[in-house]
């Protein structure tokens, strides 16, 4: 089981990579944020238990070089951490509705699954105003977290519910708000063009 296992993301990693052409031949593509809005409450009272995560200030500046090599890491990340989380929500963990963690014990829910690609990636150098925590919904009406990579190419996805690193044009979430590229403890409002959907606090 474990081999085929790591056959199968051998193999998404490999399709991953051949994807690097077609993201670098699609052109940038960013996402157009507003003003400033609420904080989800997960990630409030997350900062509360670890201050240090949500005091990263990152001047104003483009985003990181998406070069062959980062990619290949950012695959690689994204592949490792969906692969060794178990997905369990925050009722079962905690005993209570959104509560934001590393997945430290091997289980998580989405946004778990999302801070710990952020630390990871965080880890080799990326910036933390790249990295950014991102609450989307679902196209059946259910909230998400996501993690948004800011890159030279554009803005791309790393999401527990698909094994591939897309643009976030190309997935089916309608975006609502996510942290500040320059205040890793402010949140601001997205307008992807796709649907007038106003964010709110999950």
């Amino acid at each position: 089981m474990k081999k085929t296992r790591g056959k199968l993301l051998l193999l998404a990693m490999a399709m991953q990579l051949t994807a690097w052409g077609t993201a670098y031949a699609a052109g940038p593509a960013f996402m157009h944020t507003g003003s400033r809005t609420t904080q989800p409450v997960g990630h409030y009272e997350f900062c509360q238990k670890i201050p240090q995560e949500c005091n990263e200030r990152t001047p104003k500046q483009a985003p990181v070089e998406l070069t062959r090599k980062l990619w290949a890491k950012i695959v690689s990340i994204n592949n490792s951490v969906n692969t060794r989380i178990t997905p369990r929500t925050d009722m079962e963990l905690w005993g209570k509705e959104e509560v934001w963690s590393y997945p430290n014990s091997g289980f998580g829910d989405c946004e778990d699954y999302a801070l710990e690609k952020r630390r990871a990636l965080m880890n080799i150098g990326i910036p933390a105003g790249d990295l950014l925590m991102t609450v989307a919904r679902q196209p059946n009406g259910d909230g998400h977290a996501v993690l948004t990579v800011r890159t030279s190419l554009g803005e791309f996805i790393l999401d527990n519910l698909e094994t591939r690193v897309l643009s976030w044009t190309n997935t089916d979430y309608t975006y609502l708000k996510r942290q500040s590229s320059q205040n890793s403890g402010a949140w601001v409002t997205i307008n992807d063009g796709r649907s007038d959907a106003v964010a709110s606090v999950r």
